[in-house]
Parts: C-alpha cells; structure tokens; sequence
C-alpha cells in the first residue's frame, strides 16, 4: 500500500479505504475482486496524479469530467489493456465514486454516463468429453508420487464432475464428502452465494482414494488438498500440472482447470440438462451468465453440419 500512499492525500485514502472494507465484508466479494479493484483504482489514481499535476484528493474526485476518465482509458490503452481490463478497472472506478456519492462527497454522474468499451464477444472453449474424462482420469496424471497424482485426479474431477471453481475446490474443508453416504457439497461462491451441488459416485471415489494415499492428517477443519508440504494447495500447482498434461495429451492451450468447469456445463446441455437447474449448479446470479452456453452448444452443432452435411 506505500505506493498508494504516494498517490492520493489522506483524505481520499481513508475513503478509498472504508470502500475495499465495505466490498470485503458488506458486499462480500469475492477476495481476487477486492484485489482486482484495488489493483484497478491505485492504477488510476496514479494516473490522476500525473494528470493533474499532483496527488488527488477527494476535490479533485469531485471536479472530474468524462473527458477525464476518457482520457484514463486512452492511456490505459496505450499500455496495452484490452478492452476486458479496460471494462473492469471502468467498473472499479464506478463503484468507488459510487461509494463516495452515497457519503455526500462526489457526484458520479459523469462515471455513469461514459460508456464502457465494448466487449469482444467470446465463448466459453470446453474440452471434448473424451478429453475432460482424460484429463480427470488417475491413470493419465503426471505426478510421480501416487498420492500427488491421486490428489490432483481428485481436484480436477471436482471441478468437471461437479462444476466447481478451482478456489472453491481447494477450499473444501477436509470434513467434506468425509462421511459415509455423504454426496452433496455445500459451496459457497462469488459474492457469498451458496448453491448445494450433488457429487458423481466417481468424484466420491476420487476424493476417496486421495484420503487413503494422503500422508498428512485431514483435520475435519483444514484444508482438504495439500501441497507437497502439508499446507494448503496453492491453485498454481493445479495449473502447472494442467499445463505438463496439456503438452502430454496435446491438447489446446484454451485446456486449463477453469475449462473443467465449461466442460461440465456444456456436456449437461448437450445432454439435455436444464438451464436453469445448470445455473444452479453453477452458482451463476444471473441467467444470462449462464446463457452463454447455449452459444457454445449451437456453435458445436453448425460445426458438425458444416463437417457433415453433403450439401455444406
């Protein structure tokens, strides 16, 4: 935070302050959204302290003009943001002058009227599903230690068989799927939403065989899936092994955990599942999120007519 500190007097640090605590506990978002806020309002007021020739203050907040924030943007461009970042470090400063407004300091009218830049329309990339059963299988896992390659078996079938994000899989509790009978997870996701997600029996069988080969004591409250150390798996050895398997099964570089997860919902369409129960399972607040999908599964489908069809 020193950085920050050079970058905005105190009035508009204990401001900005009260508003990433508020996002935490009151809104309860999701720690990387904090983090990418933070990241994203720091970087503006940097660019802020260049633009107006010193160190903003909750004044200078409040005298901003569209063409200020335009201008913002262009620079952000200029270092090469796309138009994703772009949209979310727009979406970071909305929410900050927001958050004043509502104490009586700015007025945002100017944040609300600029229009964010347009997004490039892109959809979800799933594995096959002979690949995803691949991927997830214990045989094919490149980890020489059995009870490693029995771990990250476990994670990435959480992740295709149930849907699950990578940081809502490594943050099961070692209590969980531990009893007999037990096959319903309890996940609570982004924005503290919580959805129960049934477990297929050959998740269970996966979880299972990594507590009989783990050398280290689940306590009911710890962490599920450790590091080769004992502590908590970091997210980043999930992707490092995704990517040796990658290279091993050449498969695209659009393989990576989070693709599990497209996967698993794309699969369920294809076989008929419901959207709406798919959005439940995702843990998605809005339909629309889930929607997406749907594109996905209609794109495969002129895929295979082009291929096929005598007359394409």
């Amino acid at each position: 935070m020193q950085e920050f500190l050079i970058a905005a007097k105190p009035d508009l640090q204990a401001a900005r302050e009260n508003w990433l605590k508020m996002l935490a506990k009151e809104r309860r978002l999701s720690g990387l959204t904090v983090e990418a806020y933070e990241r994203d309002t720091r970087q503006f007021l940097h660019f802020l302290t260049s633009h107006c020739g010193g160190a903003p203050g909750i004044t200078d907040i409040a005298n901003l003009r569209p063409a200020d924030l335009r201008a913002y943007l262009a620079a952000r461009r200029k270092d090469g943001a796309g138009p994703r970042t772009l949209g979310r470090g727009l979406a970071g400063v909305r929410s900050m002058l927001r958050f004043l407004e509502r104490k009586g300091l700015v007025n945002a009218a100017g944040a609300a009227a600029l229009r964010a830049p347009k997004q490039p329309k892109s959809l979800p990339k799933p594995l096959t599903a002979p690949d995803a059963r691949r991927v997830v299988s214990a045989e094919e896992q490149l980890a020489e230690e059995p009870w490693v390659a029995a771990r990250d078996a476990a994670v990435l079938t959480l992740l295709y068989g149930a849907g699950l994000r990578i940081s809502e899989a490594l943050g099961l509790p070692a209590s969980a799927l531990a009893a007999p009978g037990d096959s319903v997870l309890r996940i609570t996701g982004k924005g503290g939403k919580t959805r129960l997600v049934p477990v297929l029996p050959v998740a269970l069988q996966a979880v299972s065989e990594y507590r009989r080969l783990c050398p280290f004591h689940l306590d009911p409250a710890a962490p599920l899936f450790r590091g080769a150390r004992g502590g908590p798996l970091n997210p980043a050895i999930v992707q490092r092994a995704m990517r040796k398997m990658r290279g091993a099964m050449n498969l695209p570089d659009t393989a990576t955990p989070h693709s599990l997860r497209h996967s698993f919902a794309t699969h369920l369409l294809g076989r008929g599942g419901d959207l709406r129960v798919i959005q439940e399972l995702l843990g998605h607040a809005s339909l629309s999120t889930t929607q997406v999908y749907t594109g996905v599964d209609t794109a495969r489908l002129l895929e295979i007519y082009d291929a096929a069809h005598p007359r394409a």
